[in-house]
């Protein structure tokens, strides 16, 4: 009698590739699900670690640490190092930079984020601000004595209110405070007595810890798009006139940083009418995770009430806010 052969026919080794590419495909979204969850949970407790940072800080100085110095002389990301176990990163910072009209360059530049005083701080890649969800980048590089640096970006940025960056009424809308400030800007004309440099304590937040933001999540740009870099100034804040990753465009303060083409978010240049202004943006599914001033973390939904998102950032608005409406 001839032997059978032993072995798979064709269209069996056919049907067994066909449920393993099935089974795949049943499978793969949820490993990619498993993984995204993962990494919300690190950017979670990145958030909480940047929210205690704060208030250890508090702690110290009675205040919250300034947003930012102008345009270029240090932000949050500066002050908040010590409290983030960077001592030694912290006292590399010289903050003699000058934000009086009038300096001559030659003594200011060498004083800003990127200036050779300062170059080693924000070269310097801090895993506390930085989300895996999202790619990194470093859109400014300087090559000096044989060595380069890059400064790099962040994925979190500090809570500037419910107008605009300049915290002033828009749109009909009043600025109701917020925790952080610009303590000196040049353009702005700025006094030393002006309340707009006065830092905010927890005092200041009438409106209650637990109804007001701190921080939340920003998207990296890619190439020489400056969103998320925010040992700038400008990209230090976030303001809630626009809702999480809106559709409406970024207002930057020049249209050469800002690059609108995917998977960038969108943008435009700052105008009279629309003034610099930054939403709060993610690269997870439906929403962002955003710290507030009691040190919580919560996922808020991209689909919250405009009304009800401007209300969190506010500090002295005074608004009736459901707990059940975010």
């Amino acid at each position: 009698m001839p032997r059978r052969p032993v072995g798979f026919t064709i269209i069996e080794l056919l049907v067994v590739v066909a449920i393993v590419g099935v089974l795949v495909a049943l499978l793969l979204p949820a490993v990619q699900g498993a993984r995204e969850a993962a990494r919300r949970v690190q950017c979670t407790n990145n958030l909480k670690q940047i929210a205690l940072a704060m208030h250890h800080y508090h702690d110290v100085h009675r205040c919250f640490p300034p947003g930012k110095k102008g345009c270029c002389w240090g932000t949050w990301l500066v002050y908040v190092l010590p409290h983030l176990e960077r001592p030694a990163l912290y006292d590399s910072w010289n903050a003699d930079g000058s934000n009086l009209p009038g300096v001559p360059s030659e003594h200011d530049d060498p004083l800003r984020y990127f200036g050779a005083a300062n170059r080693t701080v924000t070269s310097t890649w801090i895993s506390a601000y930085l989300c895996p969800s999202d790619d990194t980048n470093a859109p400014i590089s300087e090559r000096m004595n044989g060595v380069t640096y890059s400064c790099t970006s962040q994925n979190y940025a500090a809570n500037f209110g419910n107008t605009t960056q300049f915290q002033e009424d828009f749109r009909g809308d009043a600025f109701g405070g917020a925790p952080f400030v610009d303590i000196g800007s040049p353009y702005r004309g700025l006094t030393r007595t002006d309340p707009g440099r006065r830092t905010v304590g927890l005092s200041g937040l009438v409106d209650g810890t637990g109804q007001t933001l701190l921080l939340s999540e920003v998207v990296v740009g890619r190439g020489r798009d400056l969103r998320g870099f925010s040992w700038w100034g400008d990209a230090a804040g976030f303001e809630a006139f626009l809702t999480p990753n809106s559709s409406f465009p970024d207002a930057m303060f020049s249209p050469y940083y800002c690059d609108p083409s995917p998977p960038n978010p969108p943008c435009t240049a700052a105008t009279t009418a629309l003034p610099d202004n930054y939403g709060a943006r993610s690269r997870h599914p439906s929403g962002v995770n955003a710290a507030m001033a009691d040190g919580s973390v919560r996922f808020v939904r991209d689909a919250i009430d405009a009304l009800t998102w401007r209300a969190l950032s506010t500090t002295r608005g005074a608004e009736v806010i459901s707990s059940d409406s975010y």
